[in-house]
């Protein structure tokens, strides 16, 4: 309403001004100048201006000019027009060497009110846009204004915001180490591994005010393994990969970095071996049933992933949960990969159980393994009852009948133990996963001496 009021007020200024200039003030130096020339025939003059006819063509006359310049009034006010202009950036000038400016938006908004046409060509014509003049300022808080090089007379410009205070400070540098950050690593082939990135510089410098250089914990290469076109095992060169700063929690930090970019050598393996599969029973069989057979659908797997993993691992374990089971069973079992692992030839097996009656049928060992004794020590049995041991081994008659005492093993583990006699738990090493081995003698005692 405000803006409407103020409208109407400007336009009945506008039409009181006119009359006064451009008919009352004209008007009135006319007839003077006529009635001085004319002064001896005012009579004529007198009579001609009386008659209805000439009335009536001067107030047509008149009235047509009020039109005429009242329209265009109005015009140009109703032809008012408002446009903005989003997110134009701001360009400062100063000496970037020296100093870091901080506080100045990166962009403002550009209000253009004024006619139409007149805006459409301030759009169409060339600007330096909207820049800022820092030079001079010294380190410290300044509020500075900033300015719209693009000015034409006829349009009315308002900046969003037209000023803003800024913090300039000098600008210092150190160098810093670069570290490697691999994105998107679960992109890559899983059959295939990066051994090692090679970076073609090992720091950089760093430039910014002097507690945003404290704040930068380190500086990485952001290695993106989805920019690599057609991975495959070998050495791949990666240009222009982007260097960020990160503080202790990780955030980036906003500071200079000389180079801005650098390059990458990728050394990509596929570390692969062929290993058994083995499967392992968990949980105890119906009374009186035992394992007679375990058999597998593929018995190798080809495993892929890091070298170090690849080459530590013999075999891929399977577990089978046979627990109260009665009769035989075909369980599919899922392929867990172990820590390094990538890769798996196979994903799933096929585990066929066999089951048959229990027997048992008892071992003397006569040999107990001392396992884990700390260096600086040594042992002996306490007595000959201690050194042997009877273990009962249950399981399927055909493989409890052909077992031979030499392949079980029996042990005490030493480990914490010091000088002194000590009575320990016997193990049995479970080296048929389809048998269950149980020493008779649950301990024996031991005597460990120093030397």
């Amino acid at each position: 309403m405000k803006r409407i009021s103020k409208s109407i007020k400007s336009f009945f200024r506008h039409v009181g001004s006119f009359f006064d200039k451009w008919l009352i003030t004209p008007i009135t130096k006319l007839m003077l100048k006529i009635a001085s020339i004319f002064k001896e025939n005012a009579k004529n003059i007198d009579r001609i201006a009386g008659k209805k006819s000439t009335l009536i063509v001067v107030s047509l006359i008149l009235a047509f000019g009020v039109f005429i310049l009242i329209d265009r009034e109005s015009s140009i006010m109703i032809d008012q027009y408002a446009e903005v202009l989003y997110d134009q950036p701001v360009t400062a000038i100063y000496n970037e060497e020296l100093y870091v400016v901080e506080g100045l938006p990166e962009t403002v908004d550009i209000t253009l009110v004024g006619q139409r046409r007149h805006i459409f060509l301030a759009k169409q014509s060339p600007s330096k846009g909207v820049t800022v003049d820092l030079t001079g300022l010294k380190p410290g808080n300044h509020k500075v204004t900033l300015d719209y090089s693009q000015r034409l007379a006829s349009l009315d410009y308002r900046l969003d915001p037209s000023e803003v205070t800024v913090t300039i400070y000098e600008k210092v540098s150190e160098t810093r180490s670069l570290t490697v950050d691999i994105l998107h690593q679960d992109d890559l082939d899983s059959k295939l591994y990066i051994d090692d990135v090679e970076l073609d510089r090992t720091d950089v410098i760093i430039k910014g005010a002097e507690y945003k250089l404290e704040q930068v914990a380190t500086v990485r290469a952001l290695v993106d393994v989805s920019q690599l076109s057609n991975p495959k095992a070998g050495e791949i060169t990666l240009k222009d990969v982007p260097l960020v700063a990160y503080d202790d929690e990780g955030q980036t930090v906003d500071v200079e970095i000389v180079p801005s970019t650098v390059d990458a050598k990728l050394t990509i393996t596929s570390p692969s071996k062929e290993v058994p599969i083995t499967v392992v029973p968990t949980g105890e069989l119906a009374f009186g049933k035992a394992i007679s057979s375990i058999d597998t659908n593929v018995s190798t797997v080809t495993v892929y992933g890091e070298q170090a993993a690849v080459d530590n691992l013999d075999e891929i374990e399977v577990e089978v949960d046979v627990d109260g089971l009665d009769s035989d069973k075909e369980f599919n079992v899922t392929l867990k990969r172990p820590n390094g692992i990538t890769e798996l030839s196979e994903t799933t097996v096929t585990v066929t159980v066999e089951v048959d009656n229990s027997v048992s049928r008892e071992f003397t060992v006569d040999t107990i393994e001392f396992r884990n004794l700390a260096d600086g020590y040594s042992v002996q049995a306490s007595s000959q009852a201690d050194t042997r041991v009877t273990v009962v081994v249950s399981g399927s008659a055909d493989i409890v009948n052909n077992l031979d005492a030499s392949s079980i093993t029996a042990y005490v583990n030493l480990d914490g133990y010091g000088v002194g006699e000590h009575e320990v738990d016997v193990r049995v090493v479970r080296s048929n996963v389809l048998l269950t081995y149980t020493p008779r003698t649950r301990q024996v005692r031991v005597r460990i001496t120093e030397g």
